[in-house]
């Protein structure tokens, strides 16, 4: 059995869990999203709860076992409390403006790079430095995220670029004058 498939998903209040044919819809304060289940797993709502179980032991039913639950899980915690993802600018020059939806970013280019927010996806400059990216959606925050960072990844050298609030660069040493 599945350690994590097995666990319960807590519903808290103002969270709506419905099961649909194919799948499941999770409705909170923080907007509303939709899984397809594969067949073979199955769901089971009550009394504030969801549990998730398998038909077989399967490898292949194993794995989708502790996938779905998790799956559920940050849904769950998605529509109610939201993802946060922050990115933080390094660099002489390098900064970022929000125009309207729109991620205005210079980084170093020859032209400023224009990104539109995907939908379902906030994005905030609380400073021209500082990268907020919110959201219900775990994955479309972090592929957002992944996106944005990859306009100017951080480079070993001096650290340039765009890294993740607390992620750690390892720096290189640059060439020494030699005779």
């Amino acid at each position: 059995m599945s350690r994590i498939g097995k666990q319960p998903i807590e519903i808290p209040a103002g969270v709506d869990v419905v099961l649909q044919e194919n799948g499941i819809s999770v409705k909170g304060p923080k907007g509303e999203l939709k899984l397809d289940i594969n067949p073979e797993i199955r769901v089971g709502v009550d009394e504030g709860v969801v549990n998730v179980s398998r038909s077989s032991d399967e490898a292949n039913h194993r794995a989708l076992h502790g996938l779905t639950r998790s799956l559920i899980a940050n849904m769950v915690e998605g529509v109610d409390k939201g993802f946060q993802k922050t990115l933080q600018i390094e660099g002489i020059g390098y900064r970022a403006e929000k125009k309207g939806s729109d991620l205005l970013l210079n980084l170093g280019f020859s032209h400023t790079i224009d990104y539109p927010a995907p939908e379902g996806v906030d994005i905030e400059v609380p400073n021209p430095t500082t990268i907020v990216i919110g959201g219900a959606d775990k994955q479309a925050v972090g592929q957002t995220a992944a996106e944005i960072r990859a306009f100017r990844p951080p480079e070993p050298y001096k650290g340039k670029g765009i890294r993740y609030q607390g992620e750690h660069i390892r720096r290189k040493a640059g060439k020494t004058a030699g005779a």
